[in-house]
C-alpha cells in the first residue's frame, strides 16, 4: 500500500483525505479477500450493496466508498497491474444535495458590477464632504476609498470570471495581461489552473488599480506581489495580514445593499457557470471553472434545462 500512498500524494490530497481513502480500501480488501486484479465490476456492486444492507450505510457513505476505490484500481492500471478499472461507470445515486440559487442573466451580472461602481466609488466625494462634517479622520476617508476601490476589482473577477473567493489572495499582479486580456489563475487542491478572459468592462479599473490605485497600499502593508491586500485594523496604521477572507463580508454587505437578492457569492460564481455552460457548452465550462472532473461541472446543469435538452438533441444519435 506505500505505493498507492504515494499515489494519492502525487494527486495533491489532504492528509485527511488520504487517510479515508486507505481506510476505505483496507475495508473492501478485507470483504474482497482474494487478489484485487481478480475484481470484476459484479463484485464492486456486490460490495455496495453490502454495505447498504449489512452495513446499513447511507448513499452518500458508500459514493465517498467508491470513489476511494476507484482510486485504488485506476492506480492498479496505471501500474499495468490490471487491464481495465472495474468501478467504471458505476454510479450511486441520490447522493448530491446540490443547493439551487436564482441563476443572474449576463447582463444582471453586468449591472450589478457596474450598481457598485455608482453606489460606492463614484459617489465617493459626496460621501467624503458628508464625513468630514462628520469628524471622521482624513486616514480613515482614505482607507475606505481604498477599500473600495479594491473590492470593485474583486467584484469584477467574480462576476466575469467566477473565481472562487479564495483564488482572489493567490493572484499575483504578473498573472495579469492587460494586454491579451488575460488573467492566470493558480490552481489549488480542488481545482485546475487556466488562463481566462478578461472582460473589456473591467480592464480599464483593473489598470488604474495596478498603476495608480495599489501602490497606495504599501504604505499600511507589506510590499508583495499579490495584486490584493487586507487593510489594517483601525486601531493600527499596518498589517502583514496576507488573508484576505475578513474583507469579504464588508464586500457582501455591500453588494447585498444594491441586489436584496443575493445569498453569497457561491450565487454569483453558479451564475457564471451557468452562463459558460449555455453558451460554451460542458467542456468549456470545466475548463473555465477550474473544475477537475467533468461531474463537478455537470452539477450546475439543473440551472440551465434549456441548454441541456439542446444537448440532447445535438447528440442523441435517434
Amino acid at each position: 500500500m506505500n505505493n498507492f500512498t504515494n499515489y494519492l500524494e502525487s494527486k495533491n490530497l489532504s492528509k485527511t483525505t488520504q487517510t479515508a481513502y486507505l481506510r476505505n480500501v483496507n475495508l473492501f480488501l478485507a470483504w474482497y479477500k482474494i487478489e484485487p486484479i481478480n475484481c470484476t465490476k459484479k463484485d464492486i456492486i456486490k460490495y455496495l450493496e453490502y454495505l447498504q444492507t449489512q452495513k446499513l450505510q447511507e448513499n452518500i457513505t458508500r459514493r465517498n466508498s467508491l470513489i476511494a476505490i476507484n482510486h485504488y484500481f485506476t492506480f492498479l492500471a496505471k501500474n499495468k497491474q490490471i487491464k481495465s478499472n472495474p468501478t467504471a461507470l458505476i454510479k450511486i445515486r441520490g447522493t448530491q444535495k446540490k443547493q439551487l440559487y436564482k441563476i443572474y442573466t449576463a447582463e444582471e451580472l453586468q449591472q450589478l458590477y457596474d450598481n457598485y461602481y455608482h453606489t460606492f466609488i463614484r459617489n465617493h466625494t459626496q460621501n467624503c464632504f458628508a464625513s468630514r462634517l462628520g469628524g471622521i479622520p482624513a486616514n480613515q476617508r482614505e482607507q475606505t476609498l481604498l477599500s473600495r476601490q479594491r473590492n470593485y476589482v474583486m467584484l469584477g473577477l467574480l462576476v466575469y470570471q467566477g473565481l472562487h473567493t479564495n483564488e482572489l489572495q493567490k493572484i499575483n499582479v504578473c498573472d495579469i495581461d492587460v494586454q491579451k486580456a488575460k488573467i492566470k489563475i493558480t490552481g489549488g487542491k480542488k481545482s485546475n489552473k487556466r488562463t481566462l478572459p478578461l472582460n473589456a468592462s473591467q480592464i480599464g479599473s483593473l489598470i488604474n488599480y495596478i498603476e495608480n490605485i495599489r501602490p497606495k497600499f504599501f504604505v499600511c502593508c507589506d510590499e508583495r506581489e499579490s495584486l490584493f491586500f487586507a487593510l489594517p485594523e483601525s486601531s493600527k496604521q499596518k498589517t502583514s495580514n496576507e488573508n484576505l477572507m475578513h474583507t469579504l463580508k464588508p464586500l457582501t454587505k455591500q453588494v447585498k445593499t444594491i441586489d436584496k437578492n443575493l445569498q453569497n457569492f457561491k450565487q454569483i460564481r453558479a451564475s457564471v457557470i451557468t452562463q459558460w455552460l449555455k453558451i460554451d457548452g460542458l467542456r468549456k465550462a470545466q475548463y473555465y471553472a477550474g473544475h477537475r472532473y467533468i461531474s463537478s461541472t455537470e452539477k450546475y446543469l439543473p440551472n440551465n434545462l434549456d441548454g441541456l435538452i439542446d444537448d440532447i438533441s445535438k447528440f442523441n444519435p435517434f
